[in-house]
């Protein structure tokens, strides 16, 4: 399979063959896995780190002995990748849990004993449900008014505006998504913060779609909270919060007697997944791999880091690159297909606005017969609502199945996508 864009971006027979699932068959077809905005696929690297922790560190954490030792050092190594993959300040920073979701609920829960009843929370109709209902369940508990961001139908953008008009010194809590893992969005969190915070009130980021795509500076967003979950760039299933230090350590955590009480161990309930994170760590190797290769020319961007930092600050800037040529090219052939109807920003001009993920629908043709016809051919995608039902309600796509989700990743190339539209131009009339 040939790399059609210029070396400057990256080599995709490189980072393909890090990707042993690539070479995956199924009655002599490939596999052409555009489905990974629910979930890459994962990296060799990570798989190693996963068996060879299985193999050699299995244990549980906090003894003497050798396994546990080690598991020890790899639990922290994680965490001390983790917290520069984010920029944060110090790898205490970093929890680690199952997901995302179950996070953000653990701390809507925590911030029960924070939120009044003459409080305000305020979430985004452009969120994945995972950074809404959390917040609609704190505002049950304690009687806060919940209040809505709407979005432009036309390029699926938040209303900065109405934003600026519902921010009252009743504001407690801002949730706002970095990216829609529907529409692509990517949402001006920076600025948001610095709105929300005018008026006291803490900013929690969901980062699950923009993290894969972007490198992502905590320090230089100025969130409060932000999560993210490595399986969604090229490791295993695992969740990530990253919150200020002074924040973990004032929250209240549901933990048993004996856990730790100092964060961010006291918000880990329980025994977590060793090997999740071991995992983790072989996939910010992956992302470190790709910034010494091919990040190079990114790194005055990134003028104050150095060493790992820096390679995985660089590498993520190398795909980003990258997967805005996928873009561009995905979106000016869906809008050469006749019938079909992209809902987010489709001018390339404009495609520091989004993330690789592309949604839409095809005049008189369910979604999930389009993505069967797809799957026919070995194209993954994905259907439905994708857990973000606020967008397909005021789209007004619910009855009609929601939409067709495309997500190409770093390495997929543009013959792929161009299957991907030569099968939909084929067999649209058909239906």
């Amino acid at each position: 399979m040939s790399n059609t864009f210029p070396s400057e971006y990256l080599d995709t027979i490189k980072v393909r063959a890090r990707f042993p699932s690539l070479d995956i068959k199924d009655n002599g077809v490939n596999r052409i896995y555009l489905d990974n905005p629910g979930g890459t696929q994962i990296c060799q690297s990570s798989l190693d780190q996963i068996q060879n922790y299985l193999l050699r560190n299995n244990a549980n954490s906090g003894g003497t002995f050798r396994t546990s030792l080690d598991t020890d050092a790899v639990l922290l190594e994680t965490r001390l990748a983790m917290s520069e993959f984010l920029n944060a300040e110090t790898e205490r920073e970093i929890v680690f849990g199952q997901n995302m979701t179950s996070l953000t609920f653990a701390i809507s829960h925590s911030l029960t004993q924070w939120i009044q009843p003459e409080h305000e929370i305020i979430v985004t109709r452009l969120d994945h449900d995972a950074n809404i209902a959390p917040w609609l369940q704190l505002s049950d508990e304690t009687g806060a008014k919940i209040r809505w961001i709407d979005f432009d139908p036309r390029d699926c953008t938040l209303n900065l505006e109405s934003f600026e008009k519902l921010l009252t010194n009743k504001t407690k809590l801002v949730a706002v998504g970095y990216a829609s893992n529907s529409v692509g969005t990517i949402n001006p969190v920076k600025k948001i913060a610095a709105m929300a915070h005018s008026v006291g009130a803490l900013v929690f980021v969901d980062a699950v779609q923009y993290a894969p795509h972007a490198p992502t500076d905590v320090q230089a967003i100025g969130a409060d909270f932000l999560v993210c979950s490595p399986y969604k760039f090229f490791g295993p299933h695992q969740g990530v919060l990253w919150a200020k230090y002074e924040l973990l350590d004032s929250l209240p955590a549901y933990k048993v007697r004996p856990a730790e009480n100092k964060p961010p161990h006291k918000f880990e309930t329980g025994t977590q997944s060793h090997e999740g994170q071991a995992g983790t760590l072989g996939a910010l190797e992956h992302i470190a791999w790709v910034g010494s290769e091919f990040g190079h020319d990114y790194a005055s961007q990134f003028s104050a880091m150095s060493n790992r930092r820096l390679h995985l600050h660089c590498g993520m800037a190398a795909i980003q690159a990258y997967e805005q040529k996928l873009s561009t090219h995905l979106i000016e052939g869906l809008l050469k297909t006749s019938g079909v109807r992209i809902w987010g920003i489709t001018d390339t001009n404009r495609l520091s606005e989004r993330v690789p993920t592309v949604s839409f629908t095809v005049d008189g043709c369910q979604p999930r017969d389009i993505a069967k016809i797809l799957a026919d051919e070995n194209i993954f995608v994905w259907d439905g609502h994708h857990y973000a039902i606020e967008i397909i309600n005021q789209l007004g796509l619910t009855e009609t199945g929601g939409m067709i989700r495309v997500g190409p990743a770093h390495y997929n190339t543009v013959e792929e996508l161009d299957r991907l539209l030569e099968v939909l131009s084929e067999r649209i009339e058909t239906i």
